[in-house]
């Protein structure tokens, strides 16, 4: 390397000297590079300025190399020091011998830097014959010549790449402004490294501080949450109770404002209450008080709008009511005084409600035209005698003892009841039965949704005794209307199959209530029931008493042949007498068979088989009565005949007829007409 030539070039001399170093042979220097008056000091055989400026630049502490403190030209770069030992010297200092000059070699041998020293020297050395002196005086020529070509060498070379050192020399200074620089960013980097580093640390500490404190609000939270939960009521539910209008959303704050009021009363019952309780009590109990005065408002105005004309009550209640049946829970159970003024006040009205209601209803089914049954229809009645004309001169024609198509009403399902403008505009005449069907259809459903509205509604807050007692205080005019209404229909009535009808509705009616589970109508039944058996049993007795008047005629007018229609001063009206059936049994067939049809599922304990016994024995009595008409002898056996034709008809007549009670007739008679010897 030229650095290293350059660390072992010797000071020149005045003529052309030895080079002092045969591996590094240096030449002679210009002018222009010779060393000035503070010359470098020596370097090592192998060092370089660029490695000692890169030692120089390697401390901290001494930023710039001092070699190049003073931005040093090339030529003191590679000044060679003058005390480099010469060449010659140093085989004097092998040969023992010192110069003129007078130096103690030793001395130099000892402070010339030394790059290494041979780990093995070669004992064996061939002098070939020669002597030591002339040995190495030729070896030293052999080096001089040596080291002059190589001088020569070098300074020609140095002279070829002499702008190479110059670039060089610009680069090496180039490099000492970059190290500069770095070294200032490095310096100013460790400032704010440190200034860094101090700020990391504050913050550390700020965070181990601030970690501290949010674990103790944690357990404070923990401990606090809860307690403070329970009672803290947030501005917005505040607002919407005070000033929001009643929705959904109102409920939802209303839900809270509850919740909280009942932990604070639970907070506030404790011994040792804390002091947020004590303040906060009097604001939730006036925020209460205000929620308690929009329920009152509210369902204050909700019962007015039910007296409106025209109004669906079961719209109102579903719409207004059901909806919002929270606020009457809360209202019974911050204000039960004020809850039950609420339901007293809905009690009053809907009694109104329903009253009139009913009673328009009634007043429009009273105008629907009713055939007149009366004992001029019963089974054993007079038909020739002349009726009055009174209230049924423009009545239809109509069979007051065939059932016919009268028992369809009960098998009808899902029935509606008749509109009252309908009614009110009807020209059909109708049975007894008609108007008690739709008037009862009418009132068991208003009678189930209103009884479905109040448990839904109060059960909440009341319990269900207290909804029954609501119940009857609504509908006891009601029941008593309709018990009123039943009584005009039957009261006047001989119509045995129109009452038995009533008696099956009310108890499809009675079964109905409890399929859909509503126990609070059973007293109406009950009290109809009381209306409609006594009247059917009085009615019976009617037809009996018509059957028992016709056998005491027989008697009064001349026998057998007034029974039969003929005339008593007939003389051969005995000889003309028919063992056809009786006009009577025809009309007790007919009537029977409604009867049997109507009690196909009676139950034993009912009066309907007394009265029917009651009848039967009547018609047996009668026709006993008739067939003595045909006096004995030869018209014994048209007696017979003449009561197996009738009784046979009979069982044509219920033949066909189900139930126990059917069977149980059929049976008896079945004994009578084989006891008179009928086939």
């Amino acid at each position: 390397m030229w650095l290293e030539r350059l660390s072992g070039q010797t000071t020149p001399s005045a003529s052309s000297s030895v080079p002092h170093r045969p591996y590094s042979p240096a030449p002679r220097r210009s002018s222009h590079l010779a060393p000035n008056s503070n010359p470098r000091p020596s370097y090592g055989p192998r060092t370089s300025s660029v490695g000692l400026v890169s030692r120089a630049n390697s401390s901290t502490t001494s930023p710039n190399p001092p070699q190049l403190a003073n931005r040093s030209s090339l030529r003191q770069e590679i000044a060679a020091s003058p005390d480099v030992v010469d060449p010659l010297d140093a085989l004097g200092i092998l040969l023992g011998k010192r110069k003129d000059n007078g130096r103690d070699m030793q001395e130099e041998r000892k402070s010339a830097p030394l790059d290494h020293r041979p780990t093995d020297l070669d004992a064996d050395i061939d002098f070939e014959g020669q002597g030591l002196d002339v040995f190495a005086q030729d070896a030293g020529q052999e080096k001089i010549d040596e080291s002059r070509r190589y001088a020569s060498q070098t300074v020609e070379e140095y002279e070829d790449e002499k702008d190479k050192f110059e670039d060089l020399h610009k680069s090496i200074l180039a490099c000492d402004d970059v190290l500069e620089s770095v070294q200032k960013s490095l310096t100013s980097f460790q400032q704010d490294l440190g200034a860094v580093s101090a700020e990391i640390e504050t913050l550390q500490s700020r965070s181990t501080a601030m970690n501290t404190r949010l674990e103790n609000r944690k357990v404070v939270e923990t401990l606090l949450g809860p307690a403070i939960e329970e009672v803290a009521i947030s501005p917005e539910v505040v607002s919407i109770i005070s000033e929001g209008p009643i929705d959904q959303s109102w409920l939802s704050a209303l839900e809270e404002l509850d919740k909280r009021s009942v932990a604070m009363h639970r907070a506030s019952q404790t011994p040792n209450r804390s002091l947020a309780v004590s303040d906060l009590k009097p604001l939730l109990d006036d925020l209460s008080n205000k929620a308690i005065e929009r329920i009152r408002d509210f369902f204050v105005s909700q019962i007015k709008a039910l007296r409106s004309p025209s109004i669906n009550a079961q719209i109102i209640q579903q719409q207004s009511f059901i909806r919002y049946k929270e606020l009457y829970g809360f209202l019974a159970r911050h204000h039960p005084v004020l809850g039950e003024e609420i339901g007293q006040a809905y009690i009053n009205t809907m009694r109104w409600y329903y009253l009139s209601n009913f009673t328009r209803y009634k007043n429009a089914l009273d105008k629907l035209s009713i055939f007149v049954i009366d004992r001029n229809d019963a089974i054993g009645a007079d038909q020739t005698a002349h009726r009055a004309p009174a209230n049924r001169s423009s009545q239809a024609s109509h069979d007051a003892l065939a059932i016919g198509r009268r028992a369809d009403v009960l098998k009808q399902s899902h029935q509606a009841a008749l509109p009252a403008h309908i009614a009110e505009d009807s020209k059909q005449t109708h049975y007894v039965e008609t108007p008690f069907l739709h008037f009862n259809l009418a009132l068991v459903d208003n009678t189930t949704a209103e009884y479905s509205f109040l448990a839904n509604f109060f059960s909440p807050a009341i319990g269900f005794p207290t909804v029954s007692r609501y119940f009857l205080a609504i509908f006891s005019p009601t029941f008593s209307l309709g018990h009123a209404f039943t009584k005009s229909l039957v009261e006047a009535s001989d119509d045995c199959l129109g009452i038995l009808l009533c008696v099956r509705l009310n108890q499809h009616f009675a079964f109905e209530l409890q399929r859909r589970k509503i126990p609070v109508a059973d007293g109406y039944i009950n009290g109809t029931n009381m209306l409609l058996w006594p009247r059917f049993q009085l009615a019976m007795d009617v037809h009996a008493e018509s059957i028992k008047r016709a056998t005491s005629a027989i008697s009064t007018r001349g026998g057998a042949a007034s029974a039969l229609g003929l005339s008593s001063n007939s003389a051969d009206a005995a000889s003309k007498q028919s063992t056809a059936p009786h006009m009577l049994t025809q009309r007790f067939g007919q009537f029977l068979q409604g009867i049997l049809m109507l009690s196909r599922d009676a139950g034993d304990d009912e009066p309907v088989g007394s009265s029917l016994g009651r009848l039967r024995g009547e018609f047996e009595a009668f026709l006993t009565k008739v067939g003595k008409g045909f006096g004995s002898g030869a018209g014994d056996r048209k007696r017979e005949r003449f009561l197996a034709n009738n009784y046979s008809l009979i069982l044509t007549i219920v033949g066909d007829t189900g139930g126990k009670l059917a069977g149980d007739t059929r049976e008896y008679f079945e004994g009578l007409r084989d006891g008179v010897g009928g086939i």
